[in-house]
């Protein structure tokens, strides 16, 4: 039953690319011993979502009267190295690499830490991080190159026309997050996707007209 519990993690580690997993496996001991069987058991994984409460099965196909099946429970850990700030790190702050560091961590109710720094860097935290916490992706994000009430450059292609006129952003927004633009020459609002720091993209190119 350990080995098939130790085999089910070492997927799962691979298949997440964890880096250097280690596990630590409890079988739940039952109080009364297996069945005899006619023929070698199996061992089925019935639930395997959460390592600390895996479901197993003992499963003997015996052809005879004798066929039966026995679930147990298996408590695991997983360990492994993954990213975390070397030190505090205010909310909103882009991490960088002195910030970072890959450390053993217990991963098994985290299931969005990354061993990869590089997956890391330049994002910031939606909130203040003490040193050595496990970085999870679900709780970073890329901070804002446009802030609201910047200026900025609305850049509109088509074919072999580029057409440029100045904006006012009326929403922080990453590269690629669209948000509201205002023209400032006609004074029209669009939506445009970030390109780059002070520079945008409308969805509707038509909204900016050639010049003449």
């Amino acid at each position: 039953m350990e080995r098939a519990a130790r085999a089910q993690l070492a997927r799962q580690a691979a298949l997440a690319k964890l880096l250097e997993p280690h596990f630590e496996v409890t079988v739940v001991n039952r109080a009364r011993p297996l069945p005899a069987c006619g023929a070698a058991p199996t061992v089925e994984a019935l639930d395997v979502r959460l390592p600390n409460r895996m479901r197993f099965a003992v499963v003997c196909l015996d052809s005879g009267p004798g066929a039966w099946k026995v679930e147990f429970l298996v408590r695991a850990s997983i360990s492994a190295r993954v990213a975390v700030s070397a030190g505090p790190v205010a909310a909103g702050v882009p991490l960088t690499a002195p910030q970072l560091a890959l450390e053993r961590r217990d991963i098994s109710a985290i299931a969005d830490s990354t061993p990869d720094l590089s997956v890391v860097a330049g994002m910031a935290s939606r909130r203040a991080l003490r040193a050595g916490e496990v970085l999870r992706l679900s709780q970073l994000a890329t901070p804002p190159v446009i802030l609201r009430g910047d200026m900025v450059r609305i850049v509109a292609r088509r074919e072999r026309v580029e057409v440029s006129m100045a904006g006012e952003a009326l929403e922080a927004g990453a590269p690629g997050a669209l948000l509201r633009v205002r023209n400032s020459t006609s004074g029209t609002v669009i939506r445009a996707r970030v390109l780059q720091a002070g520079v945008v993209e409308p969805l509707d190119a038509g909204l900016i007209a050639a010049p003449d």
